[in-house]
């Protein structure tokens, strides 16, 4: 009898003594919950700080770009108009002058373009483009942009064609389509070299209006074009003529045929050329 008490008793104690570190461990992890309950408090804190931070950042950023774009624009624009009066009449100029006035003309293009993209990313950051779609004949609007970019495909000796119906019709946002054509007839120019060619193609396919701008420059690398219409990403290939590039003109374009409903692609094999095409639902 004795022999069981005391069996008894150091089982009892055994126990006592389980229970006890089994609650100090509860007590120790519930400590440690606590501790690291306060450390995610407090590096939540210091995100939300950081995001305040970040935001007014970017606030800061946008508007410095709005300020500055709209500064910028204006004295270009002027700029651009005296240079287009003094091309009428270069008949007093000497060969060194009018070639200055020709690399005069193309760098305020160029700052023109970063500007307006400039401007458009902005925009389309802050979802505030408004797309007002309307029916307008496409070959028109396509021999326009076409003939306003004749004079700079002269001043770098390049061939500019263009080959279109009579007409094809398409409801599109005018403004924003002619962005987009805009900034791709560009590239074209700004990677061709001298004494090349670029088409601009448009035709109907299967109920789709397909516009192709085909270059004879570097081409594009299988690397690049898997970066091609991204923000910011430069490509291997320079611009021929010292042009600049922001690095936002293809980004703008995919945004702004993908809300129109549309596709834009680029064939090109590295030495032989780049083609970019666009595909738009018409109405025909």
């Amino acid at each position: 009898m004795t022999l069981l008490i005391l069996l008894t008793a150091i089982v009892l104690g055994i126990v006592t003594v389980l229970q006890l570190r089994a609650y100090q461990k509860v007590e120790n992890q519930k400590e440690l919950i606590y501790q690291q309950g306060l450390e995610i408090q407090r590096q939540l804190r210091e995100l939300e700080e950081q995001t305040k931070i970040l935001n007014t950042l970017n606030i800061e950023k946008q508007q410095i770009i709005s300020v500055v774009s709209h500064d910028l624009k204006g004295p270009f624009n002027r700029i651009f108009a005296l240079i287009q009066l003094m091309t009428l009449s270069t008949e007093n100029l000497s060969k060194d002058q009018k070639e200055y006035l020709d690399k005069m003309h193309q760098i305020v293009a160029d700052g023109l373009s970063m500007i307006r993209n400039l401007l458009d990313n902005r925009r389309l950051d802050e979802k505030a483009i408004d797309f007002v779609p309307e029916n307008v004949n496409l070959s028109i609007l396509i021999s326009l942009l076409v003939k306003n970019y004749k004079t700079l495909a002269e001043r770098k000796k390049i061939k500019l064609f263009l080959e279109a119906p009579t007409q094809l019709f398409i409801l599109i946002d005018k403004l924003y389509f002619n962005r987009a054509i805009e900034n791709l007839i560009s590239n074209a120019l700004k990677f061709s070299p001298p004494d090349s060619s670029i088409h601009v193609i448009l035709e109907s396919k299967n109920g789709l209006a397909e516009i192709r701008i085909k270059d004879e420059g570097p081409g594009i690398s299988k690397e690049d074009q898997k970066m091609l219409f991204q923000k910011y990403n430069r490509l291997t290939a320079r611009p021929t003529g010292g042009e600049s590039s922001t690095g936002l003109g293809l980004y703008i374009v995919k945004t702004i045929v993908d809300k129109m409903g549309g596709e834009v692609f680029c064939e090109s094999e590295e030495g032989k050329g780049a083609t970019f095409v666009v595909r738009l639902k018409n109405l025909n």
